[in-house]
């Protein structure tokens, strides 16, 4: 049984999702080596999981298997509830040092 490519999908070649998705891995893995900042360092972290869920869902597609987009939404539940706890920890380091600089975290040892 032969699966055939939407026409919607074909429209956009499969190159371009991969760029797009290395492009966002890059810009993410660039943003965590460069910045201090807990919260940019957190969101970076989040764009480099969404890139690879771009290319989970645009290899799901062109196959015409729905596998891969069944796993993205796994990742995008376990990626909310980093979400709920990395910004839970955020906030109470801040309550502690008033600054989310990860430079300063030296101070919550013992």
């Amino acid at each position: 049984m032969e699966q055939t490519i939407p026409e919607v999908i074909r429209t956009v070649p499969l190159q371009h999702y991969v760029f797009f998705a290395a492009a966002l891995f890059s810009i993410g893995v660039l943003g965590v080596l460069t910045r201090r900042n807990a919260i940019i360092i957190f969101m970076c972290v989040e764009l480099m999981l969404n890139a690879v869920n771009v290319l989970l869902a645009a290899f799901s597609a062109y196959r015409a298997d729905p596998n891969g987009q069944v796993f993205v939404f796994f990742i995008m539940a376990v990626a909310a509830a980093e979400v709920a706890v990395g910004l839970g920890i955020i906030v109470m380091i801040y309550r502690n040092i008033q600054n989310t600089d990860v430079n300063l975290l030296d101070r919550l040892k013992w």
